[in-house]
């Protein structure tokens, strides 16, 4: 027991300084982590990441609300249609999804293609938009995104911010504008959904409940490294934060492909 918190605590805290600065909570690399390495159980290991988030995720959003980063519609736009999005995922996981094939096979076809694209738009830009264009959807449109990442997440308990900010940064919005408002959708769809699972346990059968030892230790080293990650932001360049962010895209989508193919 004391060696999974000690690198449940590294683990989390590893993975939130470099995936904080570009809006994703980290939940994402810490699924196959949870599954692969400490044997969490399906679909325990949803509401364990869920867990993760919730405890992580204050690092980051303080330095970001403190820096004034959180100000304007966008956090509030991803927020309202990830909440009942999660609820709707956590109610799926457990009744109708309880492995994760689907869901691997999901996140590879659509992160790998979209991090070589980042990656590649990155290094070589394409033609600048017209003035006035800023690459932001709709609101509807961006409501509805949100929606459908907020029932993923609910699924598998990544938070979203893994598939928002490659989605969002690919529509020409910068990074420094998306990360706070996916993470800011992560922390309040994880704590919505970490809630669900609660209640889902209760009427449930199986290993639904989270793995609170190893969740809150990955949490508490969460908590660290995203607040050190948001305050690394500022003094990343733009270009070096999309290549990171194709990078961590490319590198999920590409785990994750490999785990489908293998079984």
């Amino acid at each position: 027991m004391e060696w999974t918190v000690v690198a449940g605590l590294v683990a989390g805290l590893l993975i939130s300084v470099v995936t904080a600065p570009v809006g994703v909570s980290g939940a994402v690399f810490l699924l196959p982590v949870h599954l692969s390495v400490f044997g969490v159980p399906n679909p325990a290991v949803t509401p364990t990441n869920l867990l993760f988030n919730v405890v992580a995720g204050p690092g980051a959003l303080w330095r970001y609300r403190r820096d004034g980063a959180l100000r304007g519609p966008l956090a509030r736009r991803l927020v309202a249609g990830t909440l009942p999005g999660v609820v709707a995922g956590a109610v799926l996981r457990v009744h109708v999804l309880p492995g994760p094939a689907v869901f691997r096979l999901l996140i590879a076809g659509l992160l790998l293609p979209l991090g070589l694209w980042l990656c590649a738009r990155t290094l070589r830009p394409a033609r600048p938009r017209r003035p006035g264009g800023t690459g932001e959807p709709a609101p509807a449109v961006l409501t509805g995104l949100a929606l459908a990442v907020g029932v993923v997440g609910g699924v598998y308990g990544i938070g979203g911010g893994s598939l928002l900010g490659p989605l969002l940064v690919a529509r020409g919005l910068p990074v420094a504008r998306v990360a706070p408002a996916a993470l800011a959708a992560t922390f309040a769809t994880s704590v919505v959904g970490a809630a669900a699972y609660a209640v889902l346990s209760l009427t449930g059968s199986g290993d639904i409940a989270p793995d609170w030892g190893l969740g809150l230790a990955c949490g508490v080293g969460g908590l660290v490294g995203g607040y050190l990650g948001a305050r690394l932001q500022p003094r990343l360049p733009e270009r070096f934060l999309r290549l990171l962010l194709g990078t961590l895209a490319t590198g999920v989508g590409g785990l994750y492909a490999v785990q489908a193919l293998t079984g």
